[in-house]
């Protein structure tokens, strides 16, 4: 699974998710592209099960492009622990999500493949997307 190899504190505040992307939200490297049209935050397990699902179907053909990485720690209480004594420790990592992010590019494959590919890896996300092409640009 993806995370950051050190970061400069070990937790994070939540902040707020606010606004649209103003960075990554246009094809840059693939033909086809999976773009988010909801805000969230993905945890490195979905961005992993997605990958896995876009390699599946695309039977290891093609190039695939990850345009999002978890880099937020987000923390997590044991079960059944009172309120108070301070902050629970890191349970993983997700990326913040903004509408129009691409989060995946694919190129090589034929339309219908990228269409069904994407379309597998959106149901392992936790915000809604929608399929673009460079054609419809």
């Amino acid at each position: 699974m993806l995370m950051p190899k050190r970061t400069k504190f070990r937790k994070q505040m939540k902040g707020k998710n606010r606004g649209i992307s103003t960075r990554g939200f246009t094809l840059s490297f693939g033909d086809y592209g999976l773009k988010a049209v909801t805000r969230g935050q993905i945890s490195s397990k979905e961005i992993e099960a997605a990958r896995k699902a876009i390699s599946g179907e695309t039977k290891r053909g093609g190039k695939v492009w990850i345009r999002l990485f978890p880099d937020k720690p987000v923390t997590k209480k044991p079960l059944e622990v009172r309120m108070g004594k301070g902050k629970g420790e890191v349970d993983h990592y997700a990326a913040v999500i903004k509408p129009g992010k691409i989060l995946f590019e694919i190129s090589g494959v034929e339309r219908a493949i990228a269409k069904e590919a994407f379309t597998k890896a959106a149901a392992k996300l936790s915000v809604l997307t929608k399929f673009i092409s460079k054609d419809d640009i």
